[in-house]
């Protein structure tokens, strides 16, 4: 009864550390990560509440590529803890087995294998398939933010353009050019001029309307041989035509994993992201996914390592830093022959087999040496 208290104990100790380095990480990666994503906002002008969202919604991501280091932290930091306490040895005297310690742990990693294994197949892509849809629905809110002044913009695609002054939403001497047509209202025959040119002194600009004063409209065909001038003193500009330069196709990380798994048993052109030449991509992403969260009880027995007993406190092999270290490198390890898995069929079965071989050598290894220390 007591045992499986310590037991509990140990878990809910275990699992709040690994909760709280793994949302601390998360913020701070999550917070660099969304300052890159404010170019949603300036450049292609979409609203703080589409940012906000989109932002939200990539956090799983973060969250699911730090799992394995969270976890070797939260594992690290319980065991070098317990051991500076002494509190280990309370339990070794009490005849608590050190082989229930390290199932204890091997459990563990199975609770954050199947936890990280939701993340990776279902939630992440989901999340990120969500935010790619986001950006496809809202399309940009205003065109204001995405006004620098002398500096020329594309964030729109086929259109630049370029103001000297802006004062709030009021602008001055303003070039645009549009080749994407999204301003062909503006010329007398569509078919037959296919750039528009405009310059203006003044302008006011609201959301995706501009109010342009005094200035040309050059409108161009495709050869530069024909040109159409027309002088105006106000013109309203409607712009909701224009695409912004934000990639709206699903990316391979955001296609749902039961997607994936249809295109590699049979290639079809419904299935997003399925084509003859991205297998190599689609293997990978799906062993990173399915197979990366296998390495995690792989964590658990190299750090029970330190469960070990040895002659010398100073023993360089089994101290706390070599067995974080060799912990690090099985993360290492993963991470970059998974990489490789779609372009070779060895390096994938190297891929697959590395947890089904080390976890059984790992685990004898533990019951040899443990057990020796009681004889």
């Amino acid at each position: 009864m007591l045992q499986n208290k310590i037991y509990q104990n140990f878990t809910k100790e275990i699992l709040k550390t690994f909760i709280v380095i793994l949302f601390g990480l998360s913020a701070i990666a999550w917070t660099v990560r969304a300052v890159n994503f404010l170019d949603l906002i300036v450049e292609s002008g979409y609203s703080i509440t589409t940012y906000f969202q989109y932002s939200f919604l990539n956090l799983t991501a973060i969250m699911t590529k730090l799992i394995p280091l969270s976890f070797l932290l939260s594992l690290m930091i319980f065991l070098v803890k317990q051991i500076q306490e002494n509190e280990l040895i309370i339990l070794w005297t009490s005849g608590v087995k050190k082989l229930k310690i390290v199932n204890l742990f091997f459990v563990i990693s199975l609770f954050i294998l199947i936890f990280y294994l939701f993340f990776s197949s279902f939630l992440t892509p989901l999340a990120l398939n969500k935010s790619r849809n986001l950006l496809n629905k809202e399309g940009f809110n205003s065109f204001l933010p995405t006004i620098r002044i002398q500096q020329f913009s594309d964030s729109f695609k086929g259109f630049t353009f370029i103001v000297e002054e802006k004062f709030q939403n009021e602008i001055k001497n303003v070039f645009m050019y549009d080749k994407s047509k999204a301003l062909k209202n503006l010329t007398s025959n569509d078919t037959e001029f296919s750039t528009t040119t405009i310059i203006a002194k003044e302008g006011i600009v609201e959301e995706k309307k501009m109010v342009l004063f005094n200035g040309n409209i050059i409108s161009t065909n495709k050869n530069n041989q024909k040109s159409n001038i027309v002088k105006f003193e106000q013109i309203n500009i409607d712009l909701k035509n224009l695409k912004t330069g934000t990639i709206k196709q699903i990316k391979l990380q955001e296609t749902p994993s039961f997607d994936l798994i249809r295109c590699i048993r049979e290639f079809s052109k419904t299935i997003i992201n399925c084509r003859e030449n991205a297998k190599d991509e689609i293997v990978t992403t799906l062993n990173r996914r399915f197979l990366l969260p296998f390495y995690i009880p792989i964590i658990a027995l190299v750090c029970s390592f330190l469960l070990i007993k040895t002659q010398s406190k100073k023993n360089f092999f089994l101290n706390k830093y070599s067995i974080f270290l060799y912990s690090f490198i099985v993360l290492l390890y993963s991470e970059l022959i998974i990489r490789f898995t779609g372009i070779s069929q060895a390096i994938s079965i190297l891929f697959i087999i590395s947890p089904l071989i080390l976890i059984p050598m790992l685990y004898l290894f533990l019951i040899v040496k443990l057990n020796r220390e009681t004889i």
